[in-house]
């Protein structure tokens, strides 16, 4: 075969290759034009992913700080650093191998064998010695797409990794948010604790004075010391909450345990929202569901590798240099000067059918990739949907629980007035602290899950990091 029929051999073989492998179609997913209850939307609204979603400044700083220092998001970063040099060895398979090689040898041959006495008549003597100084070359022609597949799967590992990261990132910014949000609620969960202490610290005492002069029972003032103490235990466990949240706040923003700083008077805490929800649209930004694609453009890459396999290799390799018997005539030129080329294409036998098995393998790995992507697509649609119906219904939950609040403020003050008159008994005076102090605790609750759906509609978006 001459060079001329070689590289018409490899023309031929190249526009075969076009047939095998199967390029990369994105699923369809069948999704709803809005999420469940919502509005439809004609208009394209951004992803919550600006520190503009947030408003609070000391959360803000304590975002900076985690994004930072936590060491999780620090191994997602080496990953990707990781991939893009795997990426950049694939890219390298594309370009020939060239090796450059210097032997020296002597061999003495023995007198009786057919080598020595060869020599022995050639040369004039039995001891041999060979000088080679050369450059290998060797390429692998890409005739079936093999490495074409290898790069597209590093290239989509990278770029999974990178998705991956943004998912860490948004998972740690919302779960700073959260553990923040919990301590504003224990702070006023605590205040509300030490209030209410001090009410019915001044009903027992009240209830001492006239148990003193005969106007009330032994039990009534037992009731009234247990009103006390039930809330004297509160008040510590509270306490333990906000150190164990402030510990693992510290954790979370790769810092040691201490006492974590924040707003003693929180404002407007999100950003304003005059829509009434979001286009389904947006989830094609979330980054699991992005990571999910790639590991599924991976998957099918490496089923065209396998399936590249099962078909002939063509390699080109050539040597070249110089080569002498004698040191002194090593480096003659053009008189020590050797060379030749050589093309080769090897088609696997005997390994055909584990060969064929793993390509078999690698077609229900991706068929899997398919059924995860589709899932991350229904959780990602799931999870949006939840925040939005949870949002809703909280902010009802929120006017009826100020309403109950306002109500038992009210009776408070009602049932004081009327105790000191003796128009209604000591039960009803605890009656009245323990609701209102239950009702100011469930407002305190309902607050902090009014932040946790706002933050989780932001983290179920997509949201990241500006």
């Amino acid at each position: 075969m001459n060079l001329k029929h070689l590289i018409i051999g490899i023309s031929m073989l190249s526009v075969a290759s076009c047939k095998i492998g199967k390029d990369y179609v994105k699923p369809e997913t069948g999704l709803p034009g809005t999420f469940r209850d919502a509005v439809a939307l004609t208009d394209t609204l951004t992803l919550p992913d600006s520190k503009s979603f947030f408003r609070n400044k000391v959360l803000i700083e304590l975002i900076d700080t985690a994004l930072a220092k936590n060491n999780d998001l620090k191994v997602a970063l080496a990953n990707i650093s990781s991939a893009q040099l795997t990426l950049k060895r694939v890219r390298l398979n594309y370009l020939p191998e060239l090796t450059a090689q210097v032997n020296g040898s002597h061999n003495i041959s023995s007198k009786n064998s057919l080598a020595g006495i060869g020599n022995e008549q050639f040369t004039g003597s039995r001891d041999i010695e060979d000088y080679t100084a050369s450059l290998g070359f060797s390429w692998e022609i890409d005739i079936f797409g093999r490495i074409k597949r290898e790069k597209e799967e590093a290239l989509a590992l990278m770029l999974q990794n990178i998705e991956v990261k943004k998912t860490v990132q948004t998972r740690l910014i919302a779960d700073v948010a959260n553990a923040y949000y919990n301590l504003i609620m224990l702070d006023e969960q605590l205040h509300i604790a030490n209030q209410s202490f001090a009410l019915s610290d001044s009903t027992y005492k009240l209830l001492q004075v006239q148990y003193e002069v005969g106007e009330t029972t032994s039990l009534g003032l037992q009731q009234a010391e247990a009103q006390l103490e039930m809330t004297r235990q509160l008040i510590p466990q509270i306490e333990q909450s906000i150190a164990l949240q402030e510990n693992a706040l510290s954790l979370l923003t790769g810092t040691f345990a201490s006492r974590v700083k924040r707003t003693e008077q929180p404002g407007a805490e999100f950003r304003a929202e005059d829509h009434h929800g979001y286009p389904v649209s947006l989830l094609a930004f979330r980054p699991d569901i992005k990571a999910a694609e790639y590991s599924l453009k991976a998957a099918n890459a490496r089923a065209g590798i396998a399936q590249a396999t099962l078909y002939p290799t063509l390699t080109i390799t050539a040597n070249g240099g110089l080569n002498a018997f004698k040191s002194s005539n090593w480096f003659s030129i053009p008189g020590s000067l050797f060379g030749n080329v050589m093309g080769g294409i090897t088609q696997p036998v005997f390994q055909r059918k584990r060969l064929k098995t793993q390509y078999q393998q690698a077609v229900i790995e991706r068929e899997k990739e398919v059924f995860n992507f589709r899932q991350a697509v229904l959780t990602g649609y799931s999870e949006v949907s939840d925040a939005l119906i949870s949002k809703e219904k909280l902010d009802l939950q929120m006017k009826a629980a100020l309403n109950r609040e306002r109500a038992l403020e009210a009776g408070i003050k009602s049932a004081g007035i009327l105790f000191s008159t003796g128009m209604v008994n000591y039960l009803e005076i605890i009656n009245a602290n323990n609701n209102y102090l239950q009702s100011r605790l469930q407002t305190a609750q309902l607050q902090r899950d009014q932040a946790a759906v706002r933050i989780a509609l932001y983290r179920a978006l997509g949201g990241g990091w500006n």
